[in-house]
């Protein structure tokens, strides 16, 4: 049994073998007697158990076993629990040692297994009690993507109800009651989305009406002159801090496209790009056949020396000439509900001006360890990153770092030995920044430093501008999201 005492009560206590909780009481109430006889300095014994302890501060970390066990391996596997503490919390007290308990449990128990001690040591102890699952991963990434949905959904569903009113209302008339959204068929778009081609009403003065009774038994929501429950409904959505525009957008787009980018970089912590990639693609999704039969005009404003590539059944020579996206034989329709690749691009160099982000981590050490200074600068100033979290690893058992200096927010994070530095957004007015902090350490130890972001704007200037039927030449409204992400960001 290990266990953390202070003053006497224990704080946290793991059993490894099977034990009475009035066993343990007692255990734990003999301890403190047997200290006062001041015999031993790292033991204790009775007829029956042995205490091995460890001053820490006020504390007392005890472990107590069989005295058939070696006294030489039960000093060691204390020195180990001892070592494991400060990995989770940042101070020796009590209250910090309680809001950790569960993460020193799953730890202690990668330490001993049924009474007996596993051949580990802290890098591997921190390793399993990890264990980052990638099925977990992509849980959460499709969970977080569902909420987002869901949300837009629920926006695009509220601007189509208030238009509804408002019509009712200018007319007198009875409007038909609505279910909910299970079956609206819309299609969905993250949160990144950008809508095209949409059709807004301007605002008209509202004209007062005679309440209609709404007749029948549908237990559906009733949408009469008042419209409370709209009201109700979009008001939730203003609270929210969402902002409802008056009139009809384009509610329902057949023709959705997606253009992505992915970057790889790598850059020396003493300066130099390493080596730099970056994907694009844009992705099309139709959903009507009535829209099957379309062409892509495509704007490609990019000077970074990209090379494109067009999906085998798209007309080269007809995007080489004119920019436009269209498949081979005009007859055919793209495949319905299906997201297809249309075209695609790469960029891959060395050259240190197109790195989008630079960061520069200067360690330098001091009389008590490292004073770091890092900053960053946005090179290509037309990108708007969001969600930026710059990682600096920090040295295992030295404690949190003493920040100065900070544009944004940090984090410390002693389980992953991480400082995370967070800046909501960086554009062309917040471009460059800067960190200081203090911690004990080589300038070796603050490497790599890892950079992660999210941008609603694509690094290659290339978007889709417009899309025509194949017959006549007819605009047809589409939606289209763009998205710019990370899929390694390194200084080594």
């Amino acid at each position: 049994m290990f266990v953390i005492l202070s003053a006497g009560k224990a704080i946290v206590s793991r059993q490894f073998v099977e034990m009475t909780r009035t066993r343990v009481e007692g255990l734990l109430a003999a301890f403190p007697k047997l200290m006062g006889l001041g015999k031993q300095h790292t033991f204790v014994e009775t007829e029956s158990v042995r205490y091995v302890y460890q001053p820490l501060d006020k504390l007392y970390m005890v472990l107590v076993t069989t005295k058939n066990s070696n006294i030489l391996e039960d000093l060691e596997t204390l020195r180990l629990f001892s070592r494991v503490i400060p990995e989770y919390c940042r101070v020796l007290e009590e209250g910090e040692i309680s809001d950790h308990c569960f993460d020193l449990i799953f730890a202690f128990d990668e330490i001993v297994a049924l009474g007996y001690r596993e051949n580990v040591n802290l890098a591997q102890i921190r390793t399993f009690t990890e264990m980052d699952s990638h099925e977990e991963k992509v849980f959460r990434a499709v969970r977080e993507t569902q909420e987002r949905e869901a949300k837009a959904e629920m926006r695009r569903k509220a601007k189509e109800l208030q238009q509804i009113r408002r019509d009712a209302e200018r007319s007198g008339k009875k409007v038909p009651g609505f279910g909910g959204f299970g079956n609206a068929g819309m299609s969905s778009m993250s949160s990144g989305s950008i809508i095209t081609d949409t059709i807004i009403e301007p605002e008209k003065p509202k004209m007062a009406t005679v309440p209609v009774r709404p007749t029948g038994s549908s237990k559906a929501l009733k949408l009469g002159a008042r419209g409370k429950e709209v009201d109700n409904f979009v008001d939730k959505l203003r609270g929210e801090g969402e902002t409802i525009t008056q009139g009809l957008s384009c509610i329902q787009c057949l023709v959705h496209m997606r253009v992505e980018e992915k970057i790889s970089l790598t850059c020396g912590r003493d300066g130099g790009l390493q080596n730099m990639e970056l994907l694009g693609m844009i992705t099309l999704r139709v959903t009507d056949d009535k829209v099957s039969r379309i062409r892509l005009m495509v704007n490609n404003y990019d000077k970074k020396g990209v090379q494109l590539q067009t999906h085998p059944n798209v007309d080269k020579k007809l995007f080489t000439s004119d920019s436009v996206i269209g498949l081979k034989n005009p007859e055919k329709s793209f495949p319905l509900d299906n997201d297809v690749g249309v075209l695609k691009w790469r960029l891959q160099s060395t050259d240190d001006a197109l790195i989008p982000l630079t960061i520069n981590c200067w360690p330098s050490e001091s009389a008590t360890g490292c004073d770091v200074n890092i900053e960053y600068e946005l090179q290509e100033e037309s990108l708007e990153l969001n969600d930026v979290v710059i990682a600096i690893p920090i040295p295992s058992g030295v404690g949190a770092p003493v920040v100065g200096d900070v544009d944004g927010e940090y984090k410390h994070d002693s389980r992953r030995n991480v400082l995370e530095w967070s800046l909501p957004v960086i554009d062309a007015k917040n471009k460059s920044g800067s960190l200081e902090f203090s911690v004990a350490g080589q300038p070796s130890d603050f490497f790599p430093v890892n950079v992660s972001f999210v941008s609603k704007r694509n690094y290659c200037d290339i978007q889709v501008a417009k899309v025509t039927h194949v017959d006549g030449d007819a605009p047809v409204k589409f939606s289209l999201e763009t998205s710019f992400l990370v899929d390694k960001y390194e200084i080594m």
